[in-house]
């Protein structure tokens, strides 16, 4: 498919393996409204993973780990590593010849080295 110009809409989500889910970037529709209290641990193990949207379709996911394959938070550093070594890569395998590219203000997505 060819595309003159496309949006590319992207953010990341966690994913918390004891179930915890973040009421700020998911809802939960339900006739009932349960009142529930649940402990969760200080820092629970999660995984990160990244999306993009467009009009050519679904770049990724792409899940945040280090080399030894350990699920590790985004900065910076490893957004950029992952732009450049996998959402880049893909996108070349796409005839776009003028793209915008959409984040929100994460830290990892404003950091000056990020911008530049």
């Amino acid at each position: 498919m060819k595309l003159l110009a496309a949006v590319i809409y992207d953010d990341e989500a966690h994913f918390w393996w004891n179930g915890y889910v973040n009421k700020q970037n998911c809802r939960i529709w339900s006739e009932a409204n349960p009142q529930v209290y649940v402990e969760t641990p200080l820092h629970p193990e999660k995984l990160t993973v990244w999306c993009a949207l467009w009009a050519g379709g679904i770049i990724g996911p792409y899940f945040f780990k280090n080399d030894e394959g350990h699920n590790v938070t985004v900065n910076g550093d490893r957004y950029r590593a992952m732009i450049t070594t996998f959402s880049i890569p893909e996108l070349n395998n796409h005839d776009v010849q003028e793209l915008w590219f959409q984040q929100d203000s994460a830290t990892c997505h404003t950091a000056r080295a990020t911008i530049d």
